[in-house]
C-alpha cells in the first residue's frame, strides 16, 4: 500500500495567513513580537517540519525614510553571511511588492527574549547567569573577530533570545550592526540609550561598545531592572552615562564577584576587556560549560 502524502486539499486546510513564494514557509496570524520597524509572526517550515519566525516589515510605513529600508537590507545581507551557534540563523528572505512588505524567515527561539524569560523566572542562580553570559560573549567574539569586524551597536536583553528548554542563548536583531574595516572605528550614533557606552555618544568608538552593552545586559539579568530606570528622560540618562555615574541597579547586586565583573565590562574604553578576554576571566571559568548542557 503506497504511503500517504499530503495533497492540495490538506494544504488548503492549513490555517496559514500567507505563504512564501516558494511554498515552503507558511505564516500564522499569531504575533510573537512587535517592534518599531517589524512584526514577528509564528511560522512553519513545511520542508524541514519545524517552527520558524516570519519577520515582516511594511515598507510603505518607511517610504519617507529610505535609510530604514537600506538598513533592513543590510541586516538581511549580514545575517546571511553569519554562521555561529550563538547568532540567530536566517533561512530565507524576499520582498513582496504587491503587499509592499519585506519578509525574512529566521530561526525561532522557543522562549522569546531573554528579558521576557528572566521576568518569568525570578529565581535564577549565579551559575545560570554565567552560562548565559558565556554564550552571549561567544556570539560577540564571533562578530568582533569576523572579517570585517561587526559591531552590534544595539545589544540589550530584548534582542538576545533563548531556547529555555536547553538554556541556549542567541544574539538577534542585527539591524543596527556596523561593518567596519581594519581601523575597527565607527562613526554614527545609534542604539538604546540605557545600554549605550559613553563613547557612542561621541560617535568615535570600537567594538568594545558591545562589551559595555553586555555589562548592562548582565546587570539587567541579575536585577531584573533596566539600567538607569531611575531616569525619566534620555537627556538624564545621557548626563549620567557621560559623567560616569553608574545605574542605581548596581546597588542591588549583592554578589561581589558578579559586581566586579560587570564593572570591568562597563569601565573606560581603554580598560574594557574584549569578548575573548572575558571568556577567559576567572569569574566565568569557574563553571564548566558545555553548549549542550541543560541549565539546572
Amino acid at each position: 500500500m503506497p504511503s500517504a502524502s499530503p495533497d492540495s486539499h490538506d494544504q488548503d486546510r492549513e490555517p496559514f495567513v500567507e505563504v512564501d513564494p516558494s511554498g515552503r514557509f507558511g505564516r500564522y496570524s499569531d504575533l510573537l513580537g512587535s517592534g518599531a520597524v517589524k512584526k514577528v509572526y509564528r511560522s512553519f517550515d513545511q520542508e524541514e517540519g519545524r517552527d520558524v519566525a516570519w519577520n515582516q516589515v511594511r515598507l510603505r510605513n518607511f517610504s519617507d525614510d529610505p535609510s530604514v529600508i537600506k538598513r533592513l537590507h543590510s541586516e538581511i545581507g549580514l545575517l546571511q553571511s553569519l554562521k555561529n551557534d550563538h547568532i540567530i540563523v536566517l533561512y530565507s528572505y524576499w520582498e513582496d511588492k504587491e503587499r509592499s512588505t519585506l519578509n525574512f524567515i529566521t530561526e525561532a527561539c522557543t522562549s522569546g527574549s531573554l528579558r521576557d524569560f528572566r521576568k518569568k523566572h525570578r529565581h535564577v542562580s549565579i551559575k545560570a547567569l554565567k552560562k548565559w553570559s558565556r554564550q552571549i560573549l561567544k556570539g560577540l567574539e564571533y562578530l568582533h573577530t569576523h572579517e570585517p569586524c561587526i559591531i552590534h551597536r544595539d545589544l540589550n536583553c530584548s534582542n538576545i533570545f533563548i531556547n529555555g528548554n536547553i538554556g541556549k542563548v542567541k544574539i538577534g536583531d542585527l539591524g543596527l550592526a556596523a561593518i567596519v574595516g581594519k581601523s575597527h572605528a565607527a562613526h554614527s550614533l545609534l542604539g538604546t540609550p540605557e545600554y549605550m557606552a559613553p563613547e557612542l555618544y561621541e560617535e568615535d568608538y570600537t567594538e568594545l561598545v558591545d562589551i559595555y552593552s553586555f555589562g548592562m545586559c548582565l546587570l539587567e539579568m541579575a536585577t531584573m531592572e533596566i539600567p538607569y530606570s531611575e531616569c525619566d528622560s534620555i537627556a538624564k540618562i545621557y548626563k549620567k552615562v557621560t559623567t560616569g555615574v553608574k545605574p542605581q541597579a548596581m546597588n542591588k547586586v549583592s554578589d561581589s564577584d558578579l559586581k566586579a565583573f560587570i564593572e570591568r565590562c562597563i569601565g573606560q574604553p581603554r580598560a574594557r576587556p574584549s569578548a575573548s578576554d572575558l571568556l577567559k576571566d576567572s569569574f566565568l571559568s569557574e563553571v564548566d560549560y558545555d553548549d549542550d548542557e541543560l541549565i539546572g
